[in-house]
């Protein structure tokens, strides 16, 4: 585990809590075993910037692994609830993540996803100004004297950041609780896993017409949908056996494994499989020798990005990568299209939620830390 100390830059002061948000906010009831969340809370917008303040901005988000950050002056840029995100490598091996938005006029400083900077400078191609690599401002052309101007204030926003291999996370306002408390019951469950020893084998990225907490829910309602949606899923585990841990900010679905044909499958035998969730937007699958992470970024109301990204052992070779990366694919078509049309049809008049299934354990947990944080909305 590696931390980075957040360096001092302005906080956000951002304030959207009204009346109206508190209504919206006090149609759930996260006690209630009869009624899940309101549709509204999937398709309104003034919710949507509750949660990109007091969710995605509170908490430690998952935004990408090391090997995107392996050498000196290399970085990721992504944005996560439409917040513009740069994570970089120092000359000294250290990481450093700023917000992406050049301080002059807000333009975004890197925006090719991925690379390697050529200089030791961050450069704005709008008017030029230039940032080092610890996000000072050092170049600002053509400004000229202006009173109470000073370029410390001017300084890129740098947010904490930490790696807990192979993951790069991201926190934008200090808070409470460490990485490592939070991260800890999934570091004692996989210690006898030996995962250390897998190499990234790719990654695939898909555009999801549902809210974010749709997919989220998809993933947390402990095997409930697997054997509809997944039938091919369902052959390699027992069902009937796949149970939900509850943790105070993650949960872990989990069931041992049993024969069956395709490569995936294949994979999944010889163990329990783990899935383990990290509110609010990382899950890491975990097998015998193979592992999985899924990064869930909002995109708006009813869209969000998820980047999987696959770890192999040295038994793997790319015809066998390959095969399984199909395999997992064919699982994530099958969670897209269901979930797009949940988030059609929580655009019904009709619709009011139902209760949460005896399995839904995990999904409810969700709801209730979700709750938690919006009811903290500034």
């Amino acid at each position: 585990m590696i931390t980075i100390p957040i360096n001092n830059g302005p906080a956000s002061t951002q304030k959207i809590h009204t009346p109206n948000l508190d209504k919206k906010i006090n149609l759930f009831d996260p006690s209630s075993q009869l009624k899940a969340m309101p549709a509204l809370w999937y398709t309104d917008r003034d919710i949507y910037e509750a949660e990109r303040l007091s969710v995605f901005g509170q908490n430690w988000l998952a935004v990408g692994h090391t090997g995107e950050v392996a050498n000196p002056l290399s970085y990721f840029s992504l944005e996560v609830a439409d917040e513009p995100v740069v994570v970089l490598r120092d000359n000294d091996h250290k990481l450093k993540a700023f917000s992406n938005v050049c301080r002059h006029r807000a333009t975004q400083l890197l925006t090719d996803g991925q690379g390697t900077l050529a200089t030791n400078m961050m450069k704005c191609q709008y008017h030029g100004w230039c940032y080092d690599l610890a996000g000072h401002l050092r170049k600002a052309p053509e400004l000229g004297p202006v009173a109470g101007f000073t370029r410390e204030d001017h300084s890129l926003v740098p947010f904490e950041v930490e790696s807990w291999d192979p993951l790069v996370f991201i926190r934008m306002q200090p808070e409470k609780e460490s990485l490592q408390a939070i991260l800890k019951p999934i570091a004692e469950s996989i210690k006898d896993r030996n995962l250390s020893s897998l190499k990234w084998g790719g990654r695939k990225e898909y555009e999801v017409a549902c809210n974010w907490k749709v997919y989220v829910d998809n993933y947390l309602d402990g095997g409930y949908h697997v054997p509809t949606v997944h039938p091919e899923l369902a052959k390699a585990l027992n069902y009937s056996e796949y149970r939900t841990d509850i943790f105070d900010r993650s949960s872990l679905q989990h069931a041992p494994t049993q024969t069956a044909g395709d490569a995936a499958s294949a994979a999944r035998q010889g163990s329990d499989a783990m899935y383990w969730w990290v509110y609010p937007n990382l899950m890491i699958n975990i097998y015998q020798d193979v592992m999985d992470t899924n990064i869930v970024l909002p995109m708006g109301t009813d869209k969000c990005k998820v980047i999987f990204d696959f770890y192999f052992s040295d038994k793997w070779n790319q015809t066998t990568i390959d095969s399984y990366i199909a395999s997992s694919h064919q699982v994530q078509l099958e969670d897209m299209k269901v979930c797009e049309q949940v988030q059609h049809g929580l655009k019904s008049q009709f619709y009011t939620s139902g209760p949460y299934a005896k399995r839904e354990t995990g999904e409810k947990h969700f709801h209730e830390l979700l709750a938690n944080d919006l009811q903290r909305t500034p």
